[in-house]
């Protein structure tokens, strides 16, 4: 049985994916997972690959809204995962860490929001 916060999270990757598909983007692999974390959506925007990281806060921006809630524990996890999804790749592409913040209605596309130092 799912959690309503799990219902609601699939939403807001549904979501993310259909609005970077509507911005160009390919979407390769949805929820792709490790035991060191997890990615939301691995796309394709042009030759560069992005792991994005969606968010959704239906309160207040008061502790930091859905993009600051992606803090450096999350970061690290992200990097980790993505570091394994690479390690399947014969040869490495040029990538990118996004986030898509979603509060309320509004959807926040924040490219390139992070590099792996």
């Amino acid at each position: 049985m799912r959690t309503q916060a799990q219902n609601d999270g699939d939403e807001a990757e549904e979501r993310a994916a259909r609005y970077l598909a509507s911005q160009g983007l390919a979407i390769v692999t949805r929820n792709y997972r490790t035991r060191l974390g997890e990615i939301d959506l691995v796309a394709k925007d042009g030759e560069v690959l992005v792991f994005v990281e969606v968010r959704r806060r239906t309160r207040s921006e008061r502790y930091g809204g859905a993009a600051g809630s992606v803090d450096g524990l999350k970061r690290r996890r992200l990097v980790a995962a993505a570091r394994h999804y690479l390690s399947r790749l014969r040869e490495e592409p040029v990538c990118r860490f996004d986030v898509v913040a979603m509060q309320g209605d509004e959807c926040t596309w924040l490219r390139d929001a992070f590099g792996t130092a």
